[in-house]
């Protein structure tokens, strides 16, 4: 037992305590964000949640990424009336980033400019310091997320 009564073992689960099942972003666009970060980060779709291949309508508003060993990373829903953050301003604020590590300097590099290219606009640019270069990006949505070398 644990000091507040649960079993140990989770009460049966397997575990004590609960497990991140992947990170759910709101965007209006679900399939527009949904490729960036597929693209991005590598992922694939959940089987069932690839773009429509027959001409019909992509009325997504669910959509979740796996990893290549196919854990669930990324969910993205739908939602209307979301509004982007203003980062630095409070205006609208953050409500959550993502942070994303690469093993030096010219990956960082590398990666911005596919985050560019993907869609992503520059924010903040902290590459020239020297114990933690990193760059603070907005995804197509506006969601800020930072790229660091770690």
């Amino acid at each position: 037992m644990t000091d507040d009564g649960i079993p140990a073992d989770g009460g049966g689960a397997g575990t004590a305590y609960p497990v991140v099942l992947h990170t759910a972003i709101d965007a209006r666009d679900c399939r527009g964000l949904a490729e960036f970060y597929r693209e991005l980060l590598g992922l694939h779709y959940r089987p069932g949640d690839e773009p429509p291949t027959d001409g019909s309508p992509d009325d997504a508003d669910w959509l979740v990424l796996l990893d290549s060993q196919g854990a669930r990373v990324l969910a993205i829903q739908r939602k209307l009336d979301t509004r982007a953050p203003t980062w630095p301003s409070e205006q609208v604020p953050m409500q959550m980033h993502l942070d994303f590590t690469v093993p030096s300097f010219e990956a960082l590099e590398h990666h911005r400019q596919r985050a560019e290219g993907l869609g992503a606009r520059l924010l903040h640019d902290r590459s020239a310091n020297a114990d933690e270069p990193l760059y603070v990006l907005a995804d197509p949505a506006g969601h800020p997320f930072c790229l660091l070398v770690r």
